[in-house]
C-alpha cells in the first residue's frame, strides 16, 4: 500500500508499505476520505503542540472495512481518533476527550493518510447510510458540538465564535442549530462572506457576549477575547496554540467570568453529530470546497492554506 509521511515540517514523502496486519478486536479498513485539519497543516508548517516527526497525518477519515469481526464488509465507517487508557482520573470521569494518556491518530500515533489502516473496534463508528465526505466531516464537527456543550448553550443565548475557518464554521452551523443568536468575529472578508452567505451570520455587532468562543488558534485573537465576555459569562478556547495567555485579571474577575478549555470529542459528541447529519439538518456541500486526489497530496498540501485559494475545507478522496 501507499502512504504519505510528513517527514519534518514542509516535507511529504510518498512511500510503500505493506498492509497492516488485523488483530483480534481490531478491524482492517480502506481508506477512502480524508478531510484536512487545521492539525494537519500546523504540523506541516511545524507550529502544532505535542507533535513530533516523522508523522502519517490524517483523522478525519471515511472508510471501508475490509476484515473485522464485528462490522460487515463492504460497510463504510468513521472512527474516534483519540485513543485512551480508561484508567487515569479525566477517563473514570468520562472525560476520554482529555485522558492523561492519550494518543490522537495522525497526531501522537501515525495517522490515516495511507491506503489501509488497522483500529480498535471500539473506536470505530458505523456510518448507517451517511456518505464518505459526510463521515469525513464527523471528527470536526464533533469538536464543535463538543465545544458548545462544554458551555451548556441555551436558546436564545447570544454568542460570539471567534474565527471563521473550518472549526469556527462548524460552531456557528451547530450554535444555530441550538437556537442560539450568533454572530462572529473574523477579519478575512472571504471567510466573512461566506457566514453571511451560507449561515446567515454577521459580523459582531455587540460589546460584549454571555458566550465567547474561540475557534481560531490565535494568541493575539484568544487574548482579544477576554474583554467580549459578559459579567456572569463565558470563554470558551477550541482553537489551540503553543504560546502562554494573558488577561487583565480585574476586568476577568469583576466579571466572575468562567473560563475553559475544549479538548477533542466524546462517544456522545459524535452520536450527536451523526443523528444530525442523517436527518438531513446539515448540508456539508457548501463546506467542501477543494477536493484533492491522492497523488497530488504533496503538492496540493504546500498551499492549502493560502487565503488566495479560499479553502474552506478540503477532502482527499482515495482511489484503491
Amino acid at each position: 500500500m501507499q502512504q504519505w509521511i510528513c517527514t519534518q515540517p514542509g516535507s511529504f514523502e510518498l512511500q510503500e508499505a505493506e498492509i497492516p496486519h488485523r488483530p483480534v478486536g481490531f478491524s482492517l479498513l480502506r481508506t477512502q476520505a480524508i478531510g484536512i485539519c487545521g492539525t494537519d497543516i500546523h504540523a506541516f508548517a511545524g507550529n502544532q503542540p505535542f507533535f513530533q516527526y516523522p508523522r502519517i497525518l490524517g483523522h478525519e477519515l471515511a472508510l471501508e472495512v475490509v476484515e473485522s469481526e464485528q462490522f460487515q464488509t463492504g460497510e463504510f465507517v468513521t472512527i474516534i481518533p483519540y485513543f485512551h487508557c480508561e484508567e487515569c482520573g479525566a477517563c473514570r470521569q468520562g472525560k476520554t476527550n482529555c485522558c492523561e494518556k492519550m494518543q490522537v491518530f495522525g497526531v501522537h500515533v501515525d495517522g490515516g493518510m495511507r491506503e489501509y489502516i488497522v483500529v480498535e473496534d471500539r473506536y470505530i463508528l458505523a456510518g448507517n447510510g451517511l456518505s464518505t465526505e459526510e463521515l469525513a466531516l464527523v471528527e470536526p464537527l464533533s469538536i464543535a458540538a463538543h465545544g458548545l456543550r462544554r458551555g451548556k448553550i441555551q436558546a436564545g443565548e447570544k454568542l460570539l465564535v471567534m474565527g471563521a475557518g473550518p472549526i469556527g464554521l462548524f460552531t456557528i452551523l451547530l450554535a444555530k442549530i441550538q437556537g442560539a443568536q450568533v454572530e462572529v468575529a473574523e477579519p478575512n472578508a472571504a471567510r466573512l462572506a461566506f457566514c453571511e452567505e451560507h449561515l446567515g451570520v454577521h459580523s459582531s455587532t455587540q460589546t460584549h457576549y454571555q458566550t465567547v468562543i474561540d475557534a481560531t488558534g490565535n494568541k493575539a485573537a484568544i487574548e482579544s477575547g477576554f474583554a467580549k465576555i459578559a459579567h456572569g459569562g463565558q470563554y470558551i478556547l477550541i482553537g489551540l496554540q503553543k504560546e502562554a495567555i494573558s488577561f487583565i485579571h480585574p476586568e476577568f474577575h469583576k466579571r466572575e467570568a468562567t473560563l475553559m478549555s475544549s479538548r477533542n470529542a466524546t462517544t456522545e459528541d459524535f452520536s450527536y453529530v451523526m443523528d444530525i447529519l442523517r436527518s438531513k439538518q446539515i448540508d456539508i456541500k457548501p463546506f467542501i470546497t477543494h477536493r484533492f486526489e491522492w497523488q497530488k497530496v504533496g503538492e496540493e498540501f504546500t498551499s492549502v492554506h493560502d487565503p488566495a485559494r479560499k479553502v474552506v475545507k478540503a477532502v482527499i478522496h482515495v482511489k484503491n
